[in-house]
């Protein structure tokens, strides 16, 4: 269902992850680049980390957890 004054553009914000966008969307880049995405959900990339910037393909998983994960924290 597209966006109208009565129904906005839903976004979801993850503190770990993604903005997932309800679609279609055109996303403007900083380098004047837009990319179009005319799924029904678009996941952003806000790590910066992703390959297909400016869409998510998950590196932010790889991230480390520096109190869970050093020497102390680690199990053989």
């Amino acid at each position: 269902m597209p966006n109208t004054p009565e129904r906005p553009r839903r976004i979801s914000v993850d503190d770990e992850g993604p903005l997932l966008i309800e679609g279609p969307v055109e996303v403007t880049c900083a380098d004047g680049r837009v990319a179009v995405s005319n799924r029904f959900v678009v996941a952003v990339c806000t790590c910066r980390r992703s390959r297909m910037y400016p869409w998510c393909d998950t590196s932010h998983r790889r991230r480390t957890n520096r109190e869970t994960d050093g020497p102390a924290h680690r199990t053989q």
